[in-house]
């Protein structure tokens, strides 16, 4: 299980990330992310790296991934606070984030967690 506290705030999951982590320890929180969808039955998945100055290439295409499993669980997902020298990281290496929405902050990421999901989470 990884450090990071997962929340169940209504029918959404809030992962705050807090700090920067190792491919193993990304991996065990992708697997917790998908084990507590599965057994809350979320319906949105909002994930903060408001705290996070650095995502490589393998971080990305995790974060990804898990937006497309927790889609095909049936909980939509935005990922938010994406600092500036992360999204410029991001566009250097070329990477490819079709399919993850994105919001500037917390609040705008649970409206948009409600409009893609069509009801209030």
């Amino acid at each position: 299980m990884s450090d990071i506290t997962l929340l169940i705030i209504g029918k959404n999951l809030i992962v705050p990330i807090q700090s920067e982590l190792d491919d193993l320890s990304a991996r065990s929180l992708q697997n917790d992310i998908l084990s507590k969808i599965e057994k809350t039955g979320a319906k949105g998945l909002l994930i903060d790296i408001s705290a996070v100055s650095i995502i490589d290439s393998f971080m990305a295409r995790l974060l990804v991934e898990t937006a497309r499993m927790a889609k095909l669980m049936g909980a939509a997902s935005v990922l938010v606070g994406m600092k500036k020298e992360v999204v410029l990281t991001l566009i250097h290496i070329g990477m490819n984030m079709k399919g993850l929405h994105t919001s500037l902050n917390l609040e705008d990421g649970l409206a948009l967690l409600e409009k893609l999901s069509g009801s209030d989470l």
